[in-house]
């Protein structure tokens, strides 16, 4: 992403990056629809991966400069892209039970048609916007300690999410859940993060991104907790999975706004780019990694301890070091 970030704030144009990327995704994806050997598959979702891993912090730039000083109503945009996934959980699901995964390739190539022609109505920004002139370093931002102290916050608070995003469906089956039942929790976890992003725009100006980054942290680590605690007990479980409002919707919302004030201008896509690298990619990544180790080694229920402990990190760091812009 940060390479990519770089292109987009070099040349200016965003939305025709965005628009290039996104149609090179969806010409990679068709090679899925071949046959799957190994190495060729690895080969195309390779190319997949580094077209599609470029618009969307990309894209999140863009929406925010377009804002401008209404960027607290991000989250009314984001809140979208939720939708879309409780939509194609709902929708698709069902209909690969009755007609196959066969499918699936087609659907998701349409999809991704989909969302390229919907960048050809998105207009690019003016110059005016923060666009014109030379383009300024990162590294003078990047040596502010409150910088540096989100990126590591946000850095712990992914990787404790891994353990959740690799293994949450396999925990729940060994603890006697149905697959049956596994889908609607997850579900709830969705449903919960697109309710705080309604509300977000009037949470941000009342209490600050800041005090909001360290509340999602401190619920997020209560709610690995809670999961390696007492799985079996549902209503604990649902609990749980409604705290997915703060574990994602508040967190990154508030993650959102702190890097837009960090990096203005022509700063803002390789901003984004540095969260969605640092933070989803090599934190996730990272927690998922570890949290194979433990199972293996301590047990189920100490991925979500080790959960715990990261989250508390962050927010230790998010306390301590992050301050408003």
């Amino acid at each position: 992403p940060l390479v990519w970030g770089w292109i987009a704030d070099r040349s200016g144009r965003r939305i025709a990056l965005i628009r290039g990327t996104s149609l090179l995704t969806a010409v990679c994806f068709a090679g899925t629809l071949f046959e799957p050997e190994f190495s060729r598959m690895a080969l195309v979702m390779a190319l997949f991966g580094l077209f599609w891993n470029a618009s969307l912090p990309v894209f999140e730039a863009a929406t925010l400069t377009h804002l401008g000083d209404g960027a607290h109503r991000y989250s009314h945009i984001r809140l979208w892209g939720s939708v879309g996934f409780v939509v194609s959980a709902v929708v698709l699901a069902p209909a690969f039970d009755r007609f196959g995964m066969g499918w699936m390739p087609w659907i998701v190539l349409v999809l991704l048609g989909t969302i390229w022609l919907n960048t050809l109505r998105i207009e690019e920004e003016p110059p005016g916007k923060g666009q014109a002139g030379p383009m300024p370093s990162v590294l003078p931002v990047l040596r502010r300690p409150e910088v540096a102290a989100l990126f590591a916050a946000c850095f712990f608070l992914q990787a404790s999410m891994g353990p959740y995003y690799a293994f949450f469906s396999l925990y729940l089956e060994q603890h006697g859940y149905s697959r049956t039942l596994v889908g609607p929790l997850w579900a709830i976890g969705v449903v919960a993060e697109i309710g705080v992003f309604v509300f977000m725009h009037r949470l941000l100006p009342r209490f600050g991104a800041r005090n909001l980054l360290i509340l999602a942290m401190s619920l997020t680590a209560l709610r690995w907790l809670l999961i390696a605690s007492v799985p079996q007990v549902l209503p604990v479980l649902v609990f749980a999975q409604i705290l997915h409002a703060a574990s994602y919707g508040l967190y990154h919302a508030a993650a959102i706004h702190l890097i837009f004030g960090y990096f203005p201008g022509r700063l803002q896509a390789r901003g984004q780019a540095l969260y969605a690298g640092i933070a989803f990619g090599i934190g996730n990544a990272l927690g998922s990694f570890l949290a194979g180790f433990v199972w293996d080694g301590l047990g189920p229920e100490w991925i979500y301890v080790l959960g715990a402990v990261l989250a508390a990190i962050g927010t230790g760091i998010t306390w301590r070091f992050v301050r408003e812009r």
